[in-house]
């Protein structure tokens, strides 16, 4: 029979777990998840090791149970900033509320908006999880608008995940967040129309667009068997098929494992490549994703540049390099999911790697300043927005099972990043015409 707890005993455990759980919150809130080690946790908490392993299995435990307090803190702040508030101004709240909430517990606000990226697995589904309450929120208050008022006619959980990864990088980076909230909040308004004329908020998938003349395959596949006869790889031919191999094998394992249960071991089998081969080329297993996310980003900056300038006019090469990246990433799922799932995976070159991706987007969107000058443009935070929300739009796709299909998205993608600079009125006119011509396409 199992002894009953006294009330003092359960006050202790409950402040020890407490003190665990704001231990983990400061380390890995401040130093990142990956250097929160066990060892700078129970310091931190004042408690011994084998007190951490009575209330948690391991670290990825403790940190998810960090990671659903700060969670539900920020979910109180938005539902009660929202709450104070007329329906039709519910995104302006949500957004003030967050960047209110990194500004004065950025720690905090770090484990909830970053470091589930770098945690992934479990992470990653409460981070997703999180962002669609916030949006449900918002949503909630947006089905109480008459029809003739305007609100943001966009998915809010995507603008709400772009908006969190802009905090994210803000708070990674050491830089203040407050700077970004006027922007941020004059971004969202560039896409009001009357509620009753809304197209873009349900995220409802159109029918995909005829292929890009400039898709073309990226070289990430098994080599085909050599024909009878012929003479045996040279070792250079033998060392790039191997790595070819060896690429698609760690492409294909982070889709269906994750980064972090994947082993050198288990690339070696699936590639069929001798562990001593894969070592030759490859130092250790970041080495390996990091060459994954090289390759896959050269491929998408070329093939959207080429798509880009392609164009007559800017909404058209905007329209052009759009529809290019979208069925380039659905031709290669697990290159998609690499790149914009599990891009912490190769440590700093992949988080580089998809900062430098996410600056390429903006590179496209500037010509709007030209094309079209405004008394009042957007901000150069909102061309990192757009960029962001894009970003958001395909992890969501590349996580969802089964995947909707990013090329149906291509018109809720043009809006988001013309409806700034072109208004949302002239934007839906420049699609429709734009689905009239791929529709006549097709039919031809």
């Amino acid at each position: 029979m199992q002894p009953v707890s006294t009330g003092s005993q359960l006050k202790r455990r409950h402040t020890q777990r407490g003190r665990l759980l704001s231990g983990m919150t400061a380390v890995a809130g401040s130093e990142g998840y990956a250097d929160a080690s066990i060892a700078r946790v129970i310091a931190h908490a004042g408690v011994s090791r084998p007190t951490f392993y009575e209330y948690f299995t391991d670290k990825a435990d403790c940190f998810l149970a960090a990671l659903a307090d700060a969670q539900q803190q920020l979910l109180n702040h938005v539902r009660q900033a929202v709450g104070c508030e007329q329906p039709e101004h519910a995104m302006a709240a949500a957004i003030r509320a967050l960047v209110a909430f990194a500004d004065a517990q950025p720690t905090v606000a770090r484990l909830a908006m970053n470091e589930p990226m770098v945690c992934s697995g479990q992470a990653l589904d409460a981070r997703d999880e999180w962002i669609a309450q916030i949006a449900q929120i918002i949503e909630d208050a947006h089905e109480r608008v008459p029809p003739t008022t305007a609100i943001p006619d966009f998915s809010s959980r995507l603008l709400i995940g772009g908006i969190e990864r802009q905090l994210a990088f803000h708070l990674r980076s050491g830089d203040p967040v407050t700077t970004l909230l006027e922007d941020l909040l004059d971004w969202v308004q560039h896409y009001q129309l009357p509620a009753g004329e809304h197209r873009w908020r349900s995220l409802q998938p159109l029918a995909p667009p005829p292929p890009s003349p400039f898709l073309e395959a990226i070289q990430l596949r098994t080599p085909a068997a050599r024909a009878r006869g012929r003479s045996r790889p040279s070792d250079a031919e033998l060392a790039e098929s191997n790595r070819r191999r060896i690429l698609l094998a760690a492409a294909q394992l982070s889709a269906s494992k994750g980064y972090n249960a994947t082993t050198l071991a288990d690339i070696s089998e699936l590639a069929a490549v001798d562990p001593r081969a894969l070592r030759r080329l490859f130092a250790d297993k970041q080495e390996v994703f990091a060459a994954v996310h090289e390759l896959h980003f050269q491929s998408l900056v070329a093939l959207t540049t080429r798509a880009f300038f392609a164009g007559e006019s800017w909404p058209e090469r905007v329209w052009e390099a759009g529809r290019a990246f979208a069925q380039s990433l659905e031709q290669n799922p697990h290159l998609a999911h690499v790149s914009f799932v599990e891009y912490y995976a190769a440590g700093p070159t992949g988080v580089q790697r998809n900062s430098e991706l996410l600056l390429a987007f903006t590179v496209f969107l500037q010509e709007g300043y030209q094309y079209k000058p405004l008394d009042l443009p957007p901000s150069r935070i909102a061309l990192a927005a757009i960029a962001a929300t894009n970003f958001e739009a395909i992890y969501q796709q590349v996580r969802a099972s089964p995947r909707p299909g990013l090329p149906g998205l291509l018109a809720h993608a043009t809006f988001l990043e013309l409806a700034p600079f072109l208004g949302p009125s002239e934007t839906n006119q420049f699609i429709d015409q734009q689905l009239h011509d791929a529709h006549i396409h097709v039919g031809n």
